[in-house]
């Protein structure tokens, strides 16, 4: 079982939406990138949703700055966690990031979108405040474990709830 550790918030002044993973996968955790599995439908959405059919081939740092300029950020509900491969299923022992922290430093975020079950069922044990406090959505998972949705559902879920 491998010591997991999330990365920083990508994250300014003009956010008005964070969304929140649970825990980068191997792939990700290896590459130092949200959502660098590239069967990951992460950054395929937000193309869509940013209208930039780009994105995706885009290197990292342009696509973090692309969400930025749309007012979104990104984090992951849990700080750290022991857990072997990259299954949600698999996290044992997690600490929450301080989410409270990030989201009184940038008062502009008003939404919360939770990427997938573990995300949420961990926001949900961790900040319950929050959840009466903010509008929180908990959105179907891009992960490639996800094989229920296609581009097409996540499009049309996520965008509904992101316009």
């Amino acid at each position: 079982m491998a010591k997991c550790k999330s990365f920083s918030p990508s994250v300014n002044n003009k956010s008005k939406i964070l969304i929140l993973g649970s825990m980068p996968g191997v792939k990700s955790l290896t590459e130092q990138q949200y959502y660098a599995h590239p069967q990951n439908r992460f950054w395929k959405l937000m193309a869509l949703i940013c209208n930039n059919k780009d994105l995706p081939n885009k290197d990292y740092q342009e696509k973090l700055n692309i969400l930025l300029e749309h007012g979104i950020a990104l984090w992951d509900v849990i700080k750290s966690c022991d857990r072997a491969g990259s299954l949600d299923t698999d996290i044992k022992n997690e600490v929450p990031n301080d989410i409270e922290r990030l989201l009184t430093k940038y008062p502009n975020i008003k939404k919360n979108f939770l990427n997938g079950n573990k995300s949420y069922t961990a926001f949900k044990k961790y900040f319950p405040n929050i959840l009466s406090k903010y509008n929180c959505y908990k959105m179907p998972s891009t992960s490639p474990a996800n094989a229920r949705y296609r581009l097409d559902d996540l499009y049309e879920v996520w965008g509904k709830a992101l316009n």
